[in-house]
C-alpha cells in the first residue's frame, strides 16, 4: 500500500452528503489509470477500465464518514447537533471536530441533569469558540457538517484514524487500480450515503448494471477483552461475508472470491456480522437482483475516533481484488 495515498484517503473530509472533497482526493490518484471517469448526480464517483469479455465487475467502497450537522446556534454561540450517520453521544464527547471551511471546534454536554453515560444527542453541542450567536454564524450555519479530527497512530503493523470505515477500503480499490489486469469491463465505484442508508451505492449499480459485484467494507473482530463473541481477528486476512442485516451472500459469489484467495495464497477469514449493513446489499436488490459480495477489512473500535486495522490485511485485500478481477469465469 502506497502510504501517501492512504493518509490522503483517509484525511479527506467527506461526511455522508458531502463527499466531494474525498471523491477529488481519491479522483487525483486513480485519474491515469481509468478510461473514464466521472461522478454521477449523487456523487458517486465511477472510473472505468475496458475489458474484452463484455462482462462487467463492479468494486464498490463508500467515501462518507460519520459526523455531526448543526441543527441550531444558541445565543452564546454554542452549536447543537444532530448525528450523521450511527454516532454515539458519549464517544463524541471531549473531542475535536472540524468543518469544510476548517472552522475547528470542540464537543461537550449539558452536564446540569445528566451523567456522562445518560446523555443522548440532544444534550450534545459544539463550542467554536464564540461568544454570540452572531459571532457563531460567521464561521457556521445551520446545516454545516463537523467530522472528528484525529491523527493517524502507528503502532507497528496496526494503524488507527477515525475514517478506517470506510477510507481504508478506497484506498485498497484506489491502489490496486494501478496494476489492475482484467479481461473484463471493470467500474470502481466510491459510493457516497453509505452511513445514512446505503443510498447512493444501489443507483450507481443500476445504471452500471454489473455481472458482479465485490463491495469493500471494514467488519467488527472479536480478539479483544471480553469482546462480543466473533471468529474474526486483525492480522488474519481480509474476510469474505456470508451475511449481515443487509445481505446474505449467494455461494456462488463467496466461492468465487475464496477460489480466487486460494489459487493466490491470500489467507481470507469467514465473516457473520451479527448486526449492521453494507452497501453489498443495496446493490443485490437493484434491478432484477445483482450478484454481490463483499470483501471486509477487520477492524477494531468501529464508529470511533480510532478504528484500528492491521496493515497485512490491508496488503492482502489489495491483492484479492486484483485477483478477482484477473479470473476469466465469473460466478
Amino acid at each position: 500500500m502506497d502510504m501517501q495515498l492512504m493518509q490522503d484517503i483517509v484525511n479527506a473530509y467527506g461526511p455522508s452528503g458531502r463527499e466531494q472533497t474525498a471523491s477529488d482526493v481519491i479522483r487525483g490518484y486513480i485519474a491515469p489509470y481509468c478510461d473514464e471517469l466521472y461522478n454521477d448526480v449523487l456523487g458517486n464517483l465511477i472510473a472505468v477500465k475496458k475489458g474484452t469479455s463484455g462482462k462487467k465487475i463492479m468494486f464498490s467502497a463508500h467515501m462518507d464518514q460519520i459526523g455531526l450537522i448543526v441543527l441550531d446556534i444558541d445565543d452564546k454561540g454554542f452549536l447543537y447537533v444532530a448525528p450523521v450517520g450511527g454516532v454515539s453521544p458519549l464517544l463524541s464527547v471531549a473531542h475535536e471536530v472540524m468543518f469544510q471551511n476548517k472552522t475547528r471546534g470542540v464537543v461537550s454536554y449539558e452536564n446540569k441533569h445528566k451523567k456522562l453515560t445518560e446523555i443522548s444527542m440532544m444534550e450534545v453541542f459544539i463550542d467554536i469558540g464564540a461568544a454570540t450567536r452572531e459571532e457563531a454564524e460567521e464561521k457556521v450555519q445551520i446545516g454545516d457538517m463537523a467530522v472528528f479530527v484525529s491523527n493517524f497512530v502507528y503502532m507497528g503493523k496496526r494503524v488507527a484514524h477515525r475514517t478506517q470505515d470506510d477510507r481504508i477500503a478506497c484506498a485498497i480499490v484506489a491502489e490496486a487500480m494501478k496494476t489492475m489486469k482484467s479481461d473484463h469491463d471493470i467500474y470502481a465505484v466510491f459510493t457516497v450515503q453509505e452511513e445514512v442508508g446505503t443510498r447512493g451505492a444501489g443507483p450507481a449499480a443500476y445504471v452500471i448494471e454489473p455481472d458482479l459485484n465485490i463491495s469493500l467494507d471494514v467488519c467488527s473482530v472479536g480478539d479483544t477483552p471480553e469482546s462480543v463473541r466473533e471468529h474474526v481477528k486483525l492480522g488474519c486476512g481480509p474476510t469474505v461475508k456470508a451475511k449481515d442485516n443487509s445481505v446474505i451472500v449467494p455461494m456462488s459469489v463467496r466461492t468465487f472470491i475464496k477460489n480466487a484467495a486460494k489459487k493466490h495464497e491470500i489467507n481470507v477469514q469467514d465473516e457473520v456480522l451479527r448486526a449492521g449493513g453494507t452497501d453489498t446489499g443495496a446493490i443485490q436488490r437493484t434491478r432484477g437482483g445483482i450478484l454481490s459480495g463483499c470483501i471486509s477489512i477487520p477492524c477494531r473500535y468501529i464508529h470511533t475516533p480510532v478504528e484500528t486495522v492491521d496493515m497485512d490485511d490491508v496488503d492482502a485485500a489489495v491483492k484479492l481484488v486484483l485477483a478477482c478481477a484477473e479470473e476469466k469465469e465469473l460466478p
